[in-house]
């Protein structure tokens, strides 16, 4: 053994006096990629994967926005009490952690994005991969100001440089810095160039596609600006339209799930749990909505499960997707026995099923199965939206082309031939015979386009879209749940408090944020745009 130390102490004694250059090549892994040698094409369908994760499923939309805007409704009792968050604005055990789904997962998208960008910048072969970087973290990052208000972002993304406690740049701020990167890598994208090649949306490196994604992104985060900077939100308008936005449903930005693969749809994989499949049911808000212009999606979206509880808690029972026959849950309500309980609702038509078989609320209609898919798709942006945020744009009298009842009718029909990508395709025929039997009213206008944006992002699963959509155009108009223990004093909630470890790990620029928000870090401060 004294031998063995000696010969070491001479080996490491040789070392001192080796050049630099081979001690770097013995202590480098010859299998680990370097910045030099690392495709960063690799990286973004982590980013995609991580956006559309951020906004689906238990990281927090279909547990919150779902119901704060009356797409979905719940009984919330017994082993689905975690839907309370959203049905009825009251804490569950778990809403900490739901909470702080969004702002988590994004910023890993927004991560990823980043360090894409670096990888690739100063590259020429990698232009178009820099720009389509730029555009995922402009959409993941206007996401989280959307779900929070003022959030890091200049200081943001640096972890490797050292900052990990960043400073909280106002939404304001951050809005028209995303604004302005967008509009220089959107126009920067070059078809001439070469495409990403890990492209996980439906677009596989299409420029032109990615091209329009960029204008149609730019479109909707102008739009969000018309009540607290209309001459911005006009500006960014009109170059999105002038541009080139979305043209066809082709275009729409999605990406599609794959369970088998470990990538399951967040939507699909909560829908497909027993107390989901029980207790989540369309709003009466959507319901009553759908049935009131005979929209075509109403057979394809929601059934009425056959009678009794066995068969309302099994997702592939028989059931009813009549039109007629449907009915949505009035948000607000429970199974406890209370004067809250779902029986001493107004206009109860009575449960189904008989003794221990029996339920209350087995004739309220549910979501098909198209939606317990775990491999369905889940969407960004879509052709749908896009045409009907034009519409309000010419109402408003932004200079863009076409007519405010010629986008709206577009926005109509494609809402529609969207689900096509959920598997249940309506003919074009029946789409723009709906479309025609109804137009756009002159004097009805915001209200009819901006319902119509809420019920086409609803259907399509976008909660956060939905909702931060009625919250800038204030359409629908919804009836508050007003439940006793709520979080928000009866009032529909506007964001999401930030994640509780900001405060512990990130005290000072936590505080400096939240004292730019009315009445702290609740659930109902309005964020910049949120006039």
């Amino acid at each position: 053994m004294k031998n063995k130390l000696i010969a070491l102490s001479l080996l490491a004694g040789a070392f001192q006096f080796s050049c630099t250059e081979d001690l770097d090549q013995l202590n480098t892994d010859p299998t680990q990629a370097s910045a030099s040698t690392f495709d960063p094409n690799l990286l973004l369908p982590s980013a995609q994967w991580n956006y559309v994760s951020s906004v689906s499923g238990y990281n927090g939309p279909i547990l919150f926005q779902s119901m704060w805007v009356q797409v979905l409704a719940s009984t919330t009792s017994g082993a689905a009490n975690y839907y309370s968050n959203a049905d009825k604005y009251v804490i569950s055990s778990n809403t900490a952690n739901y909470q702080q789904g969004t702002w988590n997962v994004g910023y890993q998208s927004a991560s990823y994005a980043y360090e894409m960008e670096q990888l690739a910048k100063d590259k020429p072969a990698l232009a178009n991969l820099s720009n389509v970087a730029v555009i995922m973290q402009v959409q993941t990052l206007a996401s989280i100001a959307d779900t929070y208000g003022d959030i890091p972002y200049t200081q943001a993304l640096q972890g490797k440089g050292g900052a990990t406690l960043p400073v909280y740049d106002t939404q304001e701020s951050v809005y028209k810095s995303l604004l302005t990167r967008l509009e220089t890598a959107t126009a920067a994208l070059n078809a001439a160039s070469p495409i990403p090649t890990n492209d996980a949306f439906a677009y596989k490196g299409n420029i032109a596609q990615w091209k329009k994604y960029g204008y149609s992104l730019m479109l909707k985060l102008a739009m969000r600006l018309v009540k607290t900077d209309a001459a911005t939100a006009k500006t960014f308008a009109e170059k999105a339209a002038a541009g080139g936005v979305f043209s066809s449903v082709n275009d729409d930005a999605f990406m599609m799930a794959d369970d088998s693969k470990g990538f399951g749809n967040g939507n699909g994989g909560a829908l497909t749990t027993l107390a989901d499949i029980y207790q989540v049911r369309w709003s009466k808000t959507m319901i009553d909505y759908l049935k009131s212009t005979n929209d075509p999606r109403l057979s394809r979206v929601a059934e009425v499960p056959a009678a009794g509880l066995v068969a309302n808690q099994d997702m592939a029972s028989t059931s009813s997707s009549v039109p007629a026959a449907q009915l949505g849950l009035p948000n607000g309500f429970d199974m406890n026995g209370g004067t809250t309980d779902i029986t001493k609702s107004p206009g109860y038509p009575g449960g189904t099923g008989a003794g221990a078989n029996a339920t209350p609320i087995g004739k309220y209609s549910r979501p098909t199965m198209i939606y317990r898919n775990r491999s369905a798709p889940l969407f960004v942006l879509t052709y749908a939206e896009t045409e009907l945020l034009l519409a309000e744009a010419v109402v408003r009298g932004f200079s863009v082309s076409g007519t405010a009842a010629q986008h709206y009718r577009n926005g109509l029909v494609a809402g529609i031939q969207s689900l096509a990508k959920y598997g249940a395709t309506i003919d074009a025929a029946t789409a723009t015979a709906y479309a025609d039997a109804n137009p756009l009213v002159t004097a009805n206008a915001l209200k009819q386009i901006n319902e119509q944006y809420w019920a086409t992002t609803g259907l399509l699963m976008n909660f956060s879209e939905a909702w931060n959509n009625w919250k800038r155009s204030g359409f629908p108009a919804l009836t508050p749940v007003n439940y006793v223990g709520n979080f928000s004093n009866g009032q529909i909630p506007r964001r999401q408090p930030y994640p509780t470890g900001e405060a512990t790990l990130n005290t000072a620029n936590y505080k400096t944020a939240t004292g730019r928000l009315s009445g702290g870090d609740n659930w109902v401060a309005r964020s910049w745009w949120d006039k």
